[in-house]
């Protein structure tokens, strides 16, 4: 970009992030999530250390907190609040620690103190001889809101300290998750809008005017920093203030850890990130603070933050970045999905550089153009996603993408089912077709050493067409290929005879089938096993399916009915079953694999027959049990489990949290016996 470029993408990147501090900040709405926010912030930030030149007053970096909204009182904060500076990743704590050394003595070890960082609203009280007397929003960081009437409801907040002293405490109000997810519940039984997330359920309960609002959603709170106080001794340490809160009866989160050094520190983040799903409360990250109070005076601060301190957030599963370009790829399904080429960005601890824009009516949906800036998002091993567009940071320069009418791969025509959103290749026999089945089937069925190159190479030489062909391979026929050794062609050979006893669910999830993936493949190779013990004729034994003979059998037999009651199968789920195992060119591809010798492993055997004839429903979450250990247990015994309640449902297991679900009710009407977990484990006890 040139400078005048330079000028314009500021300009239009300080009043996107004012327009959404205002939603975030006033209005307690997220348009966008708070990564997508941090990731315009640091962008800004970073085009202004390049060009100062640009930097203006009134510039989001160049100011602490949020703005007032004007409902409440405005009061002077006595200490003046900072913002924490944000770290994103373990590398950038180092250096903030390399930095923080040169502004001590040489021979003084640092030491840290480590919180987790509560995602809520920060707020600060004042005690006057030991009574309760005021509550603050943060504000501007030098003017805050007197909000005392809501947070004077929080029962963890006591209304009067264990000693008489004036102190002013800043904290974290929050709404637990069991209660956030309580007051939508509500909302939903009101017909009224539900919650985005905690965080803004609870800047929205701070601010209502009615405190009995506040009451009823059950507010939260915990402390972590001592301003202005007349306490006679001030506590030395950050540790030491932690302790001297609690003692003065003052809620504290109990995770603060003591470290001895930066890796004592880096094994702290990695427990932070374990224990993030089991909290009872949102966190969003860690504090991280040198321990030592005199240390920290020299340190010091900067205008806007405390330099013996920074705050690490959690790799962040969105974030902005601009669209280079558009391509598309032809799926082992012949489906055409575009793939948008991304500018570089780390998302969720990796780098992302693709994005799925999923098919043709979701990128018209999202006009996703060449040049947009774009939210993209990633969450665990998913593949990044863009969220949406940013229009207001158009220049007039971004193209729109036309979908091609043609196969990029092999040039037929695209086709469209008026019932699906695909746009699918024509030909069956397409070459990225067949070229994606391979990977896939490779990739599922384990074999070892049959990564892409390698089967792109067994097809230019014409030595692979369909699936079937891998197995009639010879070490010979590796030999003649570049690159292909003696050692490395035996070790290919051995893991393709390897692959031909699999179990069953893998084999269906390798045959590449629409829709079924890892765990609908799961729940459909129970199915047939199910199906294959009704066919038995001998009530008392079960006969495990062993090869694709058995499965040619059932398949005979499909019923869509039947299909419905699997969990997680729906109407599409269960047409392309049906459709796929009904086609001849399939049926011939199962006769080919069988004549190979593919067979299948004996672990779909029950241990006990207890359950036999049996079909249970789970529903809430079990004390001893998860639900996949539960779905285990009914299946090692005989018993099936499906997704939904029906008159041939046995039993209806219910979980500790799901007291009155729609299971339930419907389990009732149809007079389904329910039963606990205890009474479920009574049933297969020894």
């Amino acid at each position: 970009m040139d400078k005048k470029e330079v000028k314009e993408r500021i300009e239009k990147l300080k009043e996107k992030i004012r327009e959404l501090n205002y939603s975030y900040f006033i209005l307690n709405k997220s348009e966008v999530s708070e990564a997508v926010r941090d990731s315009l912030k640091n962008e800004l930030k970073q085009l202004e250390e390049r060009y100062p030149e640009f930097i203006t007053a009134d510039s989001p970096t160049q100011r602490v907190g949020a703005p007032l909204s004007g409902k409440f009182e405005k009061i002077a904060h006595i200490t003046p609040k900072k913002s924490l500076a944000d770290c994103f990743s373990f590398e950038e704590i180092v250096n903030w620690e390399e930095k923080i050394k040169k502004l001590i003595p040489t021979s003084q070890v640092i030491h840290y103190l480590c919180e987790l960082k509560i995602d809520g609203l920060n707020i600060t009280l004042h005690y006057e001889e030991g009574v309760f007397k005021r509550a603050i929003t943060r504000g501007d960081g030098i003017m805050g809101e007197d909000v005392t009437h809501t947070v004077r409801t929080i029962e963890s907040i006591p209304l009067k300290l264990t000693e008489t002293i004036n102190l002013e405490v800043s904290g974290e109000v929050f709404i637990n998750k069991e209660n956030f997810l309580r007051i939508n519940e509500e909302q939903t039984a009101k017909g009224e809008e539900t919650f985005e997330n905690p965080r803004n359920l609870a800047a929205g309960t701070i601010r209502q005017l009615d405190p009995q609002i506040a009451l009823n959603r059950k507010l939260s709170a915990f402390f972590y920093s001592i301003g202005e106080t007349d306490m006679e001794a001030k506590p030395r340490r950050q540790q030491n203030v932690l302790e001297r809160l609690m003692d003065l009866g003052l809620p504290v989160e109990g995770h603060f850890t003591f470290c001895e050094n930066i890796n004592d520190v880096h094994k702290f983040l990695d427990k932070a990130e374990e224990l993030r799903e089991k909290l009872p409360f949102e966190i969003d990250g860690a504090v991280i603070k040198v321990n030592e109070k005199s240390q920290q005076n020299l340190i010091g601060f900067t205008a806007k933050t405390p330099k013996f301190s920074v705050a690490y957030k959690f790799p962040a599963e969105q974030s902005t970045t601009k669209v280079l370009d558009i391509h598309v790829q032809v799926g082992r399904t012949g489906a055409l999905t575009p793939v948008a080429v991304l500018s570089p960005v780390r998302v969720a601890g990796s780098t992302i550089s693709r994005a799925t824009l999923h098919n043709k009516d979701e990128l018209m949906r999202k006009d996703v153009r060449i040049g947009d800036t774009v939210i993209i998002q990633k969450a665990g091993d998913v593949i990044p996603e863009i969220v949406g567009v940013l229009r207001d940071l158009r220049t007039g320069k971004e193209k729109i993408f036309n979908f091609p009418k043609n196969c990029p791969v092999c040039n037929s025509i695209v086709i469209q089912k008026d019932e699906e959103a695909v746009i699918r290749c024509s030909n069956p026999d397409c070459f990225a077709q067949d070229r994606e089945r391979f990977i896939h089937y490779a990739t599922v069925m384990n074999i070892d050493g049959l990564g892409e190159k390698v089967i792109d190479v067994l097809l230019e030489n014409q030595l692979i067409d369909e699936i079937p062909d891998l197995y009639y391979l010879t070490i010979n026929d590796l030999l003649q290929l570049p690159l292909f050794k003696e050692r490395k062609s035996d070790k290919l050979i051995k893991a393709i005879e390897k692959s031909k006893n699999i179990d069953l669910e893998r084999f269906l999830f390798a045959l590449g089938i629409r829709h079924i993936g890892e765990e609908t493949a799961t729940y459909l190779a129970q199915y047939f096993r199910d199906e294959w013990n009704e066919m038995n004729f001998d009530q008392n034994e079960h006969q495990n399916i062993e090869n694709i003979n058995d499965l040619l059998i059932i398949v005979q037999e499909l019923n869509k009915d039947k299909l419905l009651e699997i969990e997680g199968f729906g109407e599409k789920v269960s047409e392309e079953i049906l459709e796929w195992f009904k086609l001849e060119r399939n049926i011939e591809l199962l006769k080919k694999l069988r004549d190979v010798g593919i067979s299948f492993k004996g672990n779909g055997a029950p241990l006990s027959l207890k359950l036999k004839g049996q079909t249970f429903v789970l529903t809430g979450t079990l004390k001893n049990l998860s639900r996949d250990q539960a779905k285990e247990r009914i299946r090692q015994n005989g018993g099936k489990v499906v997704n939904s309640v029906s008159s041939k449902t046995s039993f209806v297991i219910i979980g500790q949290s799901d007291k009155s679900s729609t299971k339930e009710k419907d389990a009732k009407k149809l007079n389904i016996p329910l039963i606990d977990e205890e009474a479920f484990l009574k049933m297969i006890e020894v």
